[in-house]
């Protein structure tokens, strides 16, 4: 998952030394070659170096030991994080052209429908060339139904009729392909606001889940993207597309550090079963192990 940084990391960490200033300037060196961030990183460094000295140890082993904890702790994703999958809800997802927005939104809908959910979509990117073509082949992969209209219709018109749809088939999850344009970020503020105020009005007291796709190979870029969609709307969670051997893999540690965003899923390939949850653990040791 994490193989660039893991490699950096653990070849650092080879032999078990006094962790000097030297060793410290060069562990920030592989942070921020690893995508995490120099202020990220910078962060990191002086809660170990503060927990090493609080324990009284110096050697490189100790303190592996307390990066790893550490990044455990950081990372940490818990089962209420993903309460709307247990809960009849209204799933945005969010992104920009390119990252994998409408095919994780397809791997959504098969790892829901796999836990015997009743799922309905919405190709409301409708001003994307090819975006509700693509949502409908992903329709028929899944067996999912897709509520769509013409290209360049409103997308707040095409989440109306999901809901309507929703409603009507008793479902419990409806995943709707929202716009990403940040070249217009008004336009993009305006228009998921006007989603949303859809949404209130015709189903109120379902459970709201806005998640934004990434793409983990472009490092501090999708950080920015992370930062513009925060500002924009109700961000809950993270999708990292591409989270394998492309991607350097500290990305993850700056968005959860400097934007309190949670990884929620990572994309490792284009299979639907290809979306899994983010474990913190198995996230940790892959850069350790």
């Amino acid at each position: 998952m994490a193989n660039f940084f893991s490699r950096l990391i653990n070849n650092l960490f080879q032999s078990n030394e006094v962790a000097d200033d030297a060793f410290y300037d060069e562990l920030e060196e592989v942070m921020v070659m690893s995508d995490v961030g120099i202020s990220t990183a910078m962060k990191i460094i002086d809660a170990v170096r503060h927990e090493a000295g609080r324990q009284g140890v110096n050697l490189t082993k100790d303190v592996k030991k307390i990066l790893r904890n550490y990044l455990y702790e950081l990372m940490r994703v818990d089962d209420s994080f993903y309460e709307f999958e247990r809960q009849k809800s209204i799933i945005s997802v969010i992104g920009v052209n390119g990252v994998g927005k409408t095919t994780s939104i397809g791997k959504l809908a098969s790892h829901f429908k796999s836990s015997r959910k009743k799922v309905i979509m919405a190709a409301a990117d409708t001003f994307r060339a090819g975006a509700i073509e693509q949502l409908v082949e992903w329709g028929k992969r899944t067996g999912v139904d897709v509520i769509r209209q013409r290209e360049g219709a409103d997308p707040a018109a095409v989440v109306f009729d999901a809901l309507q749809s929703f409603k009507a088939k008793n479902a419990d999850i409806l995943i709707i392909d929202t716009a990403g344009r940040l070249h217009n970020k008004k336009n993009l503020m305006q228009e998921l606001a006007k989603i949303n105020r859809i949404i209130d009005k015709e189903f109120a007291e379902g459970y709201r889940e806005t998640l934004v796709v990434l793409d983990a190979t472009t490092g501090q870029n999708a950080m920015s993207q992370a930062e513009i969609f925060k500002e924009a709307c109700q961000v809950t969670g993270i999708i990292l597309t591409k989270m394998d051997g492309t991607a350097k893999g500290g990305i993850a540690l700056a968005i959860q550090s400097e934007l309190g965003l949670p990884v929620k899923y990572i994309g490792l390939g284009e299979k639907p079963g290809d979306l899994q949850k983010f474990s913190a653990k198995k996230y940790v040791d892959s850069i350790f192990d």
